[in-house]
């Protein structure tokens, strides 16, 4: 037969219940953080990842074009605008409409069908007559997409699709005094 005795000294004591649940607790506010910034940099690289998509559609309106960047306006405030945007010229050179989505945008595409704003200094421009904040020439760091919004972690927070057609999430332009 059990004894009240034996019983007990097989249950949980109130301290060694308090020590699981701080040692819990610990491990939470540890784990948390990390975790987030695992996410943060996940949509990060989704993002450049689409960048890198809206570079080969750009790649392919070049050679359509005889190397003319697209003369389009910078971005839609609606999905209604019946404007030429990046989304809806080079639409037909990408897979879907998810490669204007960056995934760490929460508003902005479902408003206006696109997370990233178009370098409009760039629009009707050679690919070899390009020139930004007195950069000009052949200068591959010049930026032509950009994150609508600073969404990602890092100094800029925004990603970058430079005329060299990399995706980078580093300001790799300067400017010409």
């Amino acid at each position: 037969m059990n004894s009240p005795a034996r019983r007990r000294g097989q249950a949980f004591t109130l301290t060694e219940l308090m020590i699981v649940l701080a040692i819990l607790a610990a491990v939470t506010a540890i784990a948390l953080p990390v975790g987030r910034s695992v996410l943060a940099r996940s949509r990060q690289a989704a993002c450049l990842s689409n960048l890198r998509q809206i570079g080969t559609g750009l790649e392919a309106y070049l050679q359509d074009n005889a190397q003319y960047l697209p003369e389009i306006a910078a971005g839609r405030k609606t999905r209604n605008d019946d404007t030429p945007v990046l989304e809806t010229v080079l639409a037909p050179y990408l897979p879907g409409s998810a490669v204007f989505h960056c995934p760490a945008d929460h508003k902005e595409f479902e408003r206006s069908g696109c997370s990233y704003i178009w370098n409009l200094s760039q629009s009707g421009r050679h690919r070899l007559n390009l020139e930004f904040f007195g950069k000009s020439g052949n200068d591959q760091r010049i930026p032509l997409v950009i994150d609508k919004e600073g969404w990602h972690p890092g100094e800029s927070g925004v990603n970058f699709l430079y005329a060299d057609l990399s995706a980078s999430s580093k300001v790799q332009f300067g400017v010409t005094r």
